[in-house]
C-alpha cells in the first residue's frame, strides 16, 4: 500500500476526473481534492443550455453523487482555497490557515470570467455565467416580457439567448465582431447562427461595442446598455459573455512556467517536479497541430484528467486527441472537430439554408476541422481523419452521393506528416 498524497486544487471537469481516473488506475493513497465552490465536481456545458431553461436539476450537473467519493474514498474539501504553494517543501496553504503536504500536486484551477471594463459595469442586474451559483442567481429573471441584453457573441452568449427567447424574453444581442463565433468559425457559420436568431427574434447588433452601462430606474432594478453609437438598450438583465482567463497566479508564485496558461508537456507535467495542471488553465503541446493549444472544453478537461492521472501513477499515456465542441441552440446541434485557426479554404458540404450542412476547414488541402450542423457523421469522420492524419479531396466532400464514412482518403497516399 502506497502512503502517497495526491492533492488536487480545483473542483471542476478536469479536478473531478483527475480524482476518478487516479481511482481507476490504481493508485490507493490518499486523494484530497479541494474546491472554492461549496458544491462537488459538476457540468458545466448545461448551465448555459438546459439548467438555465429549467429542465435539468442541480443535482442530475454532478460528475459523480456523494456516496461516490466517500466509497472510493476521495476526500473533498468544498469552499475552500488554497492561497500558496511551496514548491520546496511540497506544501500548500489553504484559505483556513491549514497547511497540507502533497506527493503529487495537481492544478486544476480553469479559468475566471473576462470581466467587463466600462462604466457601470458593476450595476445590479450585470450577471456572467461560469458557474452553477452564477445561473442560480439569474434564472428567476428569465420571465417572459422580460429584456434581456446578451453582451458577447461566444457560444455562451448564442446559448443564453436562444433559451432565454424561449422563454419568452425580448433579446438583444451586441456582438464587436462582424459576425457571432467569430473567434472560433468561418464568417459563412456565424452568419447561419445570426440569421437564426434573428428568424427566432433576437436583436441582433454586430460590429457593436459597448460604452457603459447605466442605472436608468434609479433603483438598480433597470439598466441601460449604451452602446459606441450611442444606441441605448432598456434591460432588466444583462449577461456578459466576453472569454475566459486562466486562472494561473497559484503556479507563476509557485515558479510553474506560464505562457497563456500553465505549461505542461503531453503528459501533463509542468516544470516544477511533481506538479501537473489539467482542463482550462493548462497549455499543452499538440502533437496534431504541431503548436501550443489551451482549450476551454469538456473533452481537454476530462482527456487531459486522466492524462495526469496514469502520469502519476507510472502509466504514462501521452495527451494527443483531436479538440472537440459542441454547441445546442434552438434545433441545431453544432459539433466542431479540430481548430480552424490557419484554414485558407473552406468546403460547404450541404445546404446551408436546410440547418444541417458542415463546413471543412483546409490548408494547403490538409483538413484542419468541421464544423458541423446537425451533421453527426461528418463530425465523427472528420475526428477520425484528424487522429489518423488522413487526406481529404475536396470534390469528394462536396459531393453528397459519398456517404460521410467515405470521406477519407485510404491510407497508404502521399501525406505530410501533420498540420503544420
Amino acid at each position: 500500500m502506497t502512503t502517497e498524497t495526491v492533492v488536487i486544487v480545483g473542483g471542476g471537469q478536469a479536478g473531478g476526473q483527475a480524482a476518478i481516473s487516479l481511482r481507476r488506475e490504481g493508485f490507493d493513497g490518499r486523494v484530497i481534492l479541494i474546491g472554492d465552490e461549496p458544491v462537488l465536481p459538476y457540468q458545466r456545458p448545461p448551465l448555459s443550455k438546459t439548467y438555465l431553461a429549467g429542465e435539468l436539476a442541480g443535482e442530475r450537473l454532478l460528475i459523480k453523487p456523494a456516496a461516490f467519493y466517500d466509497k472510493v474514498n476521495i476526500e473533498h474539501r468544498l469552499a475552500q482555497s488554497v492561497i500558496g504553494i511551496d514548491a520546496s517543501q511540497q506544501l500548500i496553504s489553504l484559505d483556513s490557515g491549514q497547511t497540507l503536504y502533497y506527493d503529487h500536486l495537481i492544478l486544476a484551477t480553469g479559468g475566471r470570467v473576462r470581466q467587463l471594463d466600462r462604466p457601470g459595469a458593476k450595476h445590479a442586474q450585470v450577471h456572467y455565467l461560469r458557474s452553477r451559483a452564477d445561473v442560480d442567481a439569474m434564472r428567476d429573471k428569465f420571465t417572459p416580457g422580460a429584456r434581456l441584453v446578451v453582451i458577447g457573441g461566444g457560444y455562451v452568449g448564442l446559448e443564453t439567448a436562444a433559451v432565454a427567447v424561449k422563454h419568452g424574453l425580448k433579446v438583444t444581442l451586441l456582438v464587436a465582431r462582424p459576425a457571432p463565433l467569430g473567434r472560433v468559425t468561418s464568417p459563412e457559420v456565424g452568419r447561419f447562427f445570426e440569421d437564426v436568431h434573428r428568424q427566432a427574434g433576437v436583436t441582433f447588433c454586430c460590429n457593436t461595442g459597448v460604452e457603459s452601462i447605466e442605472d436608468d430606474s434609479g433603483d438598480g432594478q433597470v439598466a441601460a446598455v449604451v452602446t459606441d453609437s450611442g444606441y441605448r438598450v432598456l434591460a432588466d438583465i444583462v449577461v456578459v459573455g466576453i472569454g475566459l482567463l486562466p486562472n494561473v497566479e497559484l503556479a507563476e508564485a509557485a515558479g510553474v512556467a506560464c505562457d497563456d496558461g500553465i505549461l505542461v508537456d503531453e503528459y501533463g507535467r509542468t516544470s516544477v517536479a511533481n506538479i501537473y495542471a489539467a482542463g482550462d488553465c493548462a497549455n499543452h503541446p499538440s502533437a496534431i497541430y504541431q503548436r501550443r493549444l489551451r482549450l476551454e472544453s469538456v473533452q481537454n478537461a476530462v482527456d487531459q484528467g486522466k492524462t495526469v492521472a496514469a502520469t502519476i501513477c507510472g502509466k504514462d499515456k501521452p495527451y494527443a486527441q483531436v479538440p472537440w465542441f459542441w454547441s445546442d441552440q434552438y434545433d441545431l446541434k453544432l459539433q466542431t472537430a479540430g481548430i480552424n485557426s490557419g484554414y485558407d479554404q473552406a468546403v460547404v458540404r450541404g445546404d446551408i439554408t436546410s440547418r444541417s450542412f458542415a463546413v471543412f476547414y483546409l490548408r494547403e488541402g490538409r483538413l484542419l476541422a468541421v464544423d458541423a450542423i446537425n451533421r453527426p457523421a461528418e463530425f465523427v469522420v472528420a475526428r477520425n481523419i484528424l487522429s489518423k492524419g488522413l487526406g481529404v479531396s475536396v470534390a469528394r466532400l462536396q459531393d453528397e452521393r459519398i456517404p460521410a464514412k467515405a470521406l477519407a482518403e485510404m491510407p497508404g497516399d502521399t501525406l505530410p506528416d501533420r498540420v503544420a
